[in-house]
C-alpha cells in the first residue's frame, strides 16, 4: 500500500509538471522581457524603474514572481505529492497500527514510541498531538517536510513518515511482528544456535571454509600477498594482458569478438536443415525424451497426470503468456474446464522446477552441449517485462528501463545455454540478492562451480557469501577502474598497485562475528532461510549490522582477489563475457515465446506471475534441447557426406533458433498421448548440404 501511495504520487507530480508547462513558458517570457528592458534602459540612459512600469507593470511582474517561487519550491523528492495522499492512508492505518504488535531488540526506539503514541491517539479520538512527538527517528528528506523552515510541524507528513519508515524497518528485519512468520526477529530466520554447535562439531555445515577465523585470515593474507606481488609484477613490466596502470588510472582494453565468420556460414547451413515443427509437436517429443511431463504430479495423490493434452496446455498458456481462457479458444477439443482443473492440481512452484530438471538433467547430459562449455560455469541477468491491465498492481517502475510499470524474470543459465533456474522479483529490487537463489535452489544435477552477473550483481556481500559456499563470483564489472582494491598487510611492496587500495580490510570484524557470520551461511545452505531474504533484511538495516560488515570485509577480500584475477587472466574476462552473452541471447528466445498480450504481465497475483515465469523457462529450456538434438544430427548429416564440420566452429552455433518453430496460431494436441517413435526427417532438399 504504501508503494502503491508513493506511485500514485509520482503520477501526480508528473501531470502537476505537465500543467505547469505552460506557467514554466510564461513566466520565462515575462523575465526575458524584463532583462531586454533593463538592457534596454542602459544603453538609452532612461529610468529602469519608469521602463519597467511602461512595458511591464508592477502588477504582472509580482505575479510573475509568486508563480517562479511556487515552481522552484524545495520538494524534488516528491515527498509533498505523497503527503497529499493522506487521507487514503488515514482510513486504514489505525486499524493497521491496532492489528499487530511490534518488537525490536533496540531499548527505546523512538519509531516504536511514535507508533505507540499514534496508537493511543487514534484510540482516544484525538485530533492534537502532544508536543514531544518522536522526530529523531526521521531520515533528513522527511524532517524537512515535517519541520519544515517556519516551524510549524506537520502532523499528517509526520503520521505518513511513521507508516514509511515502519515499511523498511520491517524488510529490514530491524523490527518484527509478534506472530507472524514473514517478519520475524533476524536470528529466528537462522540455524537454532545448538543446531549450528553440533552441525560445526560434525563437520556437517557444508561451507567452504573451516570454522577458525584465525586460519581463513592467514591463508587468505598469503594468498592476498602473493597475487599482490604477481600482479604488481606484471603492471611494473607491462604484460598485463589488454590492461595498463598508469598514474594510478587503470585501464582495460574491451574484448575483441571471438566469433569467426565461418561459424555464422555454419550456424545457418544447420538451422537450415532442422525441421519445421509446431510447439505443441516440440513440447510432445521432448516429453517423450525426459519425462518432464510426469514430474506434474497431483497435489493429493501425487500421480503425473492423466490428461497430458490439458496439462501441456495449461503449461503453454503460462509460457506464451496467452492465459487458460484464450488457450481454450486457441486448441481443438481443449475445454476451459479441463484446463483450469489441471493447472489446479498439477501447476505448482515445486512441479515446474521438478519438470525444469527433467529438462536441464537431459540436456547436460547431450555430447553435443559439452562444445558449448564445461558444465559448471553459469551467469544470470534479469530481463523487464512490462506489466498492463490489473497487472499493474502487482508492478514497479525503474528508471532504466523506462517510464512503464513491470517485474523483472531473474534467470541462471548455464554455459551449455541450459536456463536451470527462474524467479520473478520487482523491477526496483536489486539483483544482488538473488545471485545465490538460483545455485542453491534449482533441482537438477547442475554443480555450478563459477557464476558470473552484470554490475549490478557485484556486491561485496554477494562476494563474500559465495566464498562462503563454495562458488566462484566472476561478475562483469562495468566501472572496474573505479572500483578500489582492499590490502590485509603493508602496502609498501606494491608501489604502483598502491594508488588503486583504499584501505585495510577491517580483521577485527571478521574475527569477532565469524561465527555468526559461519552460521548465516550454513542457515542458507541448509535451506532454512533463502540468501536473498537475508542480503535484503541485512541492507535494510538502519545502522550496520555486525554480520553484515563482517560478511562485506569477507567480500572485499574476494573482491580484491577477484579484481586481481581480471587484470592478470584474460581467459576469465573472455568466459564472463561469454556466459553473460549466452544469457542475453537466451532472453530474445523468451521475448519471442513470451508473446501474447503485447508481452505484458497482466495478472495480479505474485503466484501467477511466478507460474508465468517458470512456464515460460519450461518452454524455452524445451526449445533449447529440441535445437540441440536436432543440430547434432544436422552436424552429423553434413560430416556423413563429407563435409567437414569442426567442433570449433560448432562450438559457437547457439541452441536459441526460433525461426522454424510454430508459436503461433491454433493448437493442435495430436501427438500428445501418440509421441514420434522416430527423428524427424531433416530438410536436406535445399543447399544447406551443397558445400
Amino acid at each position: 500500500m504504501v508503494g502503491a501511495m508513493f506511485r500514485r504520487a509520482d503520477r501526480t507530480r508528473s501531470e502537476r509538471l505537465i500543467d505547469q508547462a505552460r506557467l514554466f513558458r510564461d513566466t520565462a517570457r515575462l523575465h526575458i522581457r524584463l532583462g531586454r528592458t533593463l538592457l534596454d534602459a542602459r544603453s538609452t540612459g532612461r529610468n529602469a524603474l519608469a521602463l519597467v512600469d511602461e512595458r511591464i507593470g508592477w502588477a504582472a511582474l509580482e505575479q510573475s514572481l509568486r508563480a517562479a517561487e511556487e515552481l522552484t519550491r524545495p520538494g524534488e523528492d516528491g515527498l509533498d505529492e505523497v503527503v497529499e495522499r493522506y487521507p487514503a492512508v488515514r482510513r486504514f492505518l489505525p486499524t493497521f497500527l491496532a492489528a499487530f504488535r511490534f518488537r525490536t531488540a533496540r531499548a527505546g526506539d523512538p519509531l516504536l514510541g511514535a507508533i505507540e503514541l499514534l496508537r493511543t491517539f487514534y484510540a482516544d479520538g484525538r485530533t492534537i498531538l502532544p508536543r514531544k512527538a518522536p522526530v529523531s527517528f526521521l531520515k533528513p528528506k522527511w524532517r524537512r517536510i515535517v519541520m519544515p523552515t517556519d516551524g510549524v510541524f506537520n502532523r499528517r507528513a509526520w503520521e505518513i513518515a511513521v507508516l514509511v519508515h515502519l515499511r523498511d524497518r520491517l524488510a529490514s528485519g530491524a523490527i518484527w511482528v509478534d506472530g507472524s512468520r514473514a517478519y520475524r526477529r533476524l536470528d529466528d530466520y537462522l540455524l537454532p544456535t545448538t543446531a549450528f554447535a553440533t552441525m560445526r562439531d560434525e563437520g556437517q555445515l557444508g561451507l567452504a571454509v573451516s570454522g577458525n577465523a584465525a586460519d581463513w585470515i592467514a591463508t587468505h593474507r598469503d594468498r592476498l600477498r602473493e597475487r599482490m606481488d604477481e600482479v604488481e609484477r606484471a603492471a611494473a613490466e607491462g604484460t598485463l594482458p589488454d590492461a595498463t596502470i598508469e598514474d594510478g588510472r587503470l585501464t582495460i582494453s574491451p574484448l575483441r569478438r571471438s566469433t569467426p565468420d565461418e561459424a555464422e556460414e555454419l550456424k545457418a547451413r544447420l538451422y537450415g536443415l532442422l525441421p519445421r515443427i509446431r510447439i505443441t509437436d516440440l513440447l510432445a517429443e521432448v516429453s517423450a525424451w525426459t519425462g518432464f511431463a510426469d514430474r506434474f504430479v497431483h497435489a493429493r495423490t501425487g500421480s503425473p497426470a492423466s490428461d497430458q493434452p490439458a496439462l501441456m496446455g495449461a503449461i503453454l498458456a503460462d509460457g506464451t503468456n496467452l492465459g487458460l481462457a484464450r488457450m481454450a479458444e486457441s486448441s481443438r477439443g481443449l475445454t476451459h474446464a479441463r484446463l483450469l482443473w489441471t493447472a489446479e492440481w498439477h501447476i505448482r512452484d515445486e512441479t515446474y522446477a521438478g519438470a525444469l530438471a527433467a529438462i536441464v538433467d537431459h540436456h547436460h547430459a547431450h555430447p553435443l552441449s559439452t562444445l558449448w562449455g564445461p558444465g559448471d560455469t553459469s551467469s544470470s541477468d534479469g530481463q523487464f517485462f512490462r506489466a498492463g491491465g490489473r497487472g499493474e498492481a502487482r508492478a514497479d517502475h525503474n528508471a532504466r528501463y523506462g517510464s512503464e510499470p513491470g517485474v523483472l524474470f531473474y534467470t541462471h543459465i548455464s554455459d551449455r545455454f541450459a536456463p536451470f533456474h527462474s524467479k520473478v522479483i520487482a523491477a526496483n529490487a536489486g539483483e544482488a540478492p538473488h545471485v545465490i537463489d538460483g545455485l542453491l535452489d534449482h533441482e537438477s544435477g547442475i554443480a555450478i562451480r563459477e557464476h558470473a552477473t552484470d554490475t549490478a550483481g557485484a556486491v561485496d556481500h554477494v562476494f563474500g557469501l559465495c566464498q562462503l559456499l563454495g562458488f566462484r563470483f566472476a561478475p562483469r564489472i562495468r566501472d572496474l577502474g573505479e572500483r578500489r582494491l582492499y590490502a590485509m598487510s603493508d602496502l609498501a611492496p606494491w608501489p604502483t598497485l598502491r594508488p588503486l587500495v583504499a584501505g585495510p580490510v577491517n580483521i577485527r570484524a571478521i574475527e569477532e562475528d565469524w561465527d555468526e557470520t559461519l552460521r548465516l551461511a550454513a542457515s542458507i545452505r541448509a535451506g532454512t532461510v533463502r540468501a536473498s531474504v537475508m542480503l535484503r533484511k541485512l541492507a535494510g538495516y538502519p545502522r550496520q549490522n555486525p554480520v553484515a560488515r563482517a560478511l562485506r570485509e569477507i567480500g572485499r577480500v574476494e573482491r580484491t582477489l577477484f579484481m586481481l584475477d581480471w587484470l592478470d587472466d584474460a581467459d576469465l574476462r573472455r568466459r564472463t563475457n561469454a556466459n553473460l552473452n549466452k544469457g542475453e541471447a537466451r532472453n530474445a528466445l523468451a521475448r519471442a515465446v513470451f508473446f501474447n498480450r503485447l508481452g505484458e504481465l497482466r495478472d495480479r497475483t505474485f503466484e501467477n506471475q511466478r507460474h508465468r515465469a517458470s512456464g515460460l523457462n519450461l518452454i524455452v529450456s524445451a526449445i533449447i534441447l529440441w535445437n540441440t538434438v536436432y543440430l547434432d544430427r544436422a552436424a552429423r548429416h553434413l560430416r556423413e557426406r563429407g563435409i567437414d564440420v569442426p567442433d570449433t566452429l560448432l562450438a559457437h552455433v547457439a541452441p536459441l533458433g526460433w525461426e522454424h518453430i510454430s508459436l503461433t496460431g491454433d493448437y493442435l494436441w495430436s501427438e500428445i498421448d501418440k509421441p514420434r517413435e522416430r527423428f524427424r526427417p531433416l530438410r536436406t532438399t535445399g543447399s544447406a548440404i551443397r558445400p
